[in-house]
């Protein structure tokens, strides 16, 4: 059997190249705590429910919705639904309001934008972040 070297775009980066690419930034090390409050919004949404319900919030007119609104479109019961936007709520991503009967929850745009920044924040610093585009474009290329 002939062994084969994996192509230039797949193998790993050499020595030198990842000492050209990965200097140090001298960034100063994010705050624990906004870290911490990042991480929680973050993990609230990684579960695929509360991320479509989350949507569904945005969709409507005002950035508010009923929880009435929000079972059918999913296909899931109404205490499941008030299960994951309670824990959308405590990550902050939405506030709830109380309205007779029903609980109404409205988006809450800082909150995303505060997200949107961050990972647009790791994209733009990533020191390397250049040469992992141009790997990226390498192999799509071949």
């Amino acid at each position: 059997m002939k062994a084969t070297l994996p192509s230039p775009a797949l193998r790993p980066p050499t020595t030198d190249e990842r000492d050209d690419c990965c200097v140090p930034t001298g960034q100063p090390v994010p705050d624990p705590g906004a870290s911490r409050a990042l991480a929680g919004r973050l993990k609230a949404l990684s579960d695929p429910t509360r991320l479509q319900l989350l949507q569904l919030v945005a969709a409507h007119p005002g950035g508010t919705a009923c929880i009435c609104d929000l079972t059918e479109p999913l296909g899931v019961t109404q205490p499941t639904v008030s299960h994951h936007m309670k824990l959308l709520a405590e990550a902050g991503l939405v506030t709830r309001e109380q309205r007779g009967r029903w609980a109404h929850y409205t988006i809450q745009p800082d909150a995303l934008a505060e997200l949107g920044e961050l990972v647009a924040r790791i994209a733009r610093s990533s020191p390397c972040s250049n040469s992992m585009a141009d790997s990226r474009q390498a192999v799509t290329a071949s």
